[in-house]
């Protein structure tokens, strides 16, 4: 079973800086994307950033500029380093990966609190 293990999530005030970790139960490599959803209270999920096993990056464009994502296949993480958080920025933050037999996992989430 596969699991993905977030941590990092925080309440910071608006402007401020986090760091999100995932580690993942297996080897990166049987990965091919990984990234970050968040959903907002009352929203639906929506794609912040992924990254491809050969290190190709999306993002939205809510975060552009402002969020960076990156992935350390020999330790198994995908990290999202967030800078200018905003009040809009606040959800919970939840980590993907799929695999190349387009299988998808999950994890149970971080919460990212911003204050204005």
């Amino acid at each position: 079973q596969v699991q993905l293990v977030e941590s990092g999530g925080d309440l910071v005030q608006a402007g401020g800086s986090l760091r999100l970790s995932c580690a993942a139960s297996r080897n990166n490599f049987r990965f091919n994307n990984m990234g970050w959803y968040r959903q907002a209270p009352g929203k639906q999920r929506d794609l912040v950033a992924t990254i491809s096993n050969n290190g190709r990056t999306t993002y939205a464009d809510a975060v552009k500029g402002r969020f960076s994502i990156s992935r350390d296949n020999a330790k198994n993480t995908v990290d999202l380093q967030m800078n200018s958080l905003k009040p809009e920025d606040t959800a919970v933050y939840y980590c993907y990966a799929n695999d190349y037999f387009s299988r998808e996992y999950w994890g149970q989430g971080t919460q990212v609190t911003v204050s204005s």
